[in-house]
C-alpha cells in the first residue's frame, strides 16, 4: 500500500500510522535515511547495531565445524609466516 506524505516548510514529513505500527516506531526513535537509485529509504535505527547484525548470513555456517575451520585458518597463517 502506498501512502502519500507532504513535506513541510521545514522539509519534515510524518511517518504514517500504518508504517509506524508495522515497524514498531515510537516517539524519539531514530530512522536511518538512505538514498538508493533515486528512492528515499527510511530504516528504523536499531538500539544496538550488534543486535541487528546477530545471526546475519548464519546459513553459510550450516554443516560447517566452525572450530575446525578456525584451526585451519590459524594454521594457514602460521605456516605462511614460516614460508
Amino acid at each position: 500500500m502506498n501512502i502519500s506524505v507532504k513535506v513541510s516548510a521545514k522539509y519534515q514529513i510524518a511517518v504514517p500510522q500504518m508504517a509506524r505500527k508495522q515497524l514498531n516506531i515510537k516517539k524519539g526513535d531514530r530512522l536511518i535515511v538512505d538514498v538508493q537509485d533515486g528512492v528515499i529509504v527510511l530504516i528504523p535505527q536499531p538500539k544496538r547495531h550488534t543486535d541487528a547484525l546477530q545471526g546475519l548470513h548464519s546459513e553459510i555456517w550450516r554443516g560447517v565445524d566452525v572450530q575446525k575451520y578456525l584451526n585451519r585458518e590459524r594454521d594457514s597463517w602460521t605456516n605462511s609466516a614460516n614460508a
